[in-house]
């Protein structure tokens, strides 16, 4: 009875451990098929590990062109360098996935760029939305073989419009930049960094600039108040043309002669001049207020404020603005105290910003006027 009460334990024994056996084998099965899925799900198709994805680009580009209208055309050039056999195959076949998942990762991209939309709105109090949303991949071979997957979309209201000012960069406060991105701002050939005080009004100092841009490299975080970019428009720039050595020098001959027509001109107004003011002076002489006395009181004419030699730019153009009853164009206040467009620019931007003036625009020209005094 004993050989036999052992033998049907070691029975049991085994049966049991076989079915244990079978559960963990079913269980581990059924765990990677659940890891699978998961990585499955972070690419449209194919394993993540053979498949890179986008942010993981060996360097990243960050394009910002602001448009006067304050949206701006971004473009994020993400750039896999294609240094041997292997990373090449993985550009190819991610290459393969943008063909043909192109709506799945522009969904991602727009997700992603919209939790960074819902913070600038917070910063800014203003309403952004993202739009015209584009994957497009490309290989080019100079200096080396890079392959690039350029994500591109419109976001609107992304700066502060100020009539002949543009703020920007708030909508992107507290964005952090890894290592190998860049962010680079833009803005059209009308606009210059606005400058205070011999200061160019960006925050913080870009790592690298040239005409008409700025950029940052990661590794950084901007605070809650940056990246910021003044610019102030002046329209005169890009518009002057040089002239073609083709062209032939003007003539002396219409040199001289126009000099002689000026002469000319010039001495008849000088005649012309002086015999209104002997006129006037006739009859200031006649009207002139005699007193009790028999002297006469000749009324002087005092010259109201200070000469403009002595006034600050703000007061000289305060005072234009009272010579002309309170309305006056930006174009003749250039004209009339013969100042550069973008000195201008600054200082109507200034007393703008103190409330001295008011500043609308009619058609493309900017018209000054003094505050109502309701």
């Amino acid at each position: 009875m004993e050989a036999r009460g052992l033998r049907a334990l070691l029975c049991v024994l085994v049966v049991v451990a076989s079915s244990i056996a079978l559960v963990s084998a079913a269980a581990g099965a059924t765990a990677d098929v659940g890891t699978r899925r998961a990585a499955l799900q972070e690419s449209p198709e194919g394993d993540a590990n053979d498949t890179p994805m986008l942010g993981e680009a060996d360097q990243t580009y960050i394009d910002v062109f602001i448009t006067e209208n304050g949206s701006a055309r971004m473009t994020v050039d993400y750039q896999f360098y294609l240094a041997d056999e292997n990373r090449s195959a993985e550009w190819e076949a991610l290459e393969a996935n943008v063909s043909s998942e192109t709506d799945w990762y522009v969904a991602e991209e727009r997700r992603s760029w919209n939790e960074t939309l819902s913070k600038g709105e917070n910063a800014t109090d203003r309403e952004m939305s993202l739009s015209n949303v584009s994957i497009t991949t490309e290989t080019t071979s100079r200096p080396e073989e890079i392959g690039h997957a350029k994500v591109s979309f419109e976001w609107a209201h992304f700066a502060h419009v100020q009539v002949n000012r543009l703020e920007a960069g708030a909508a992107l406060s507290g964005f952090t930049l890894t290592d190998g991105t860049t962010l680079q701002f833009r803005w059209p050939e009308e606009y210059a960094l606005y400058e205070n005080e011999g200061a160019l009004q960006v925050k913080p100092s870009p790592d690298e600039s040239a005409a008409g841009s700025v950029g940052w490299e990661g590794e950084r975080n901007f605070p809650d108040d940056e990246p910021r970019v003044v610019l102030i428009r002046d329209s005169d720039a890009g518009t002057d043309e040089p002239q073609s050595a083709a062209e032939p020098s003007m003539p002396w001959t219409i040199v001289t002669l126009a000099l002689a027509l000026l002469a000319t001109v010039g001495a008849a107004g000088w005649l012309l001049g002086r015999r209104r003011s002997d006129g006037e002076a006739a009859v200031a002489e006649d009207e002139a207020v005699h007193r009790p006395d028999g002297a006469v009181a000749a009324e002087r004419t005092v010259p109201d404020g200070p000469p403009p030699e002595l006034l600050s730019n703000e007061e000289r153009v305060l005072r234009l603005l009272e010579e002309r009853g309170g309305r006056v164009k930006q174009q003749q206040v250039v004209s009339e105290l013969d100042w550069t467009e973008a000195k201008t620019s600054q200082v109507v931007g200034d007393l703008r910003e103190n409330d001295e003036i008011e500043v609308f625009r009619i058609g493309r020209e900017n018209v000054l006027t003094l505050p109502d005094d309701d």
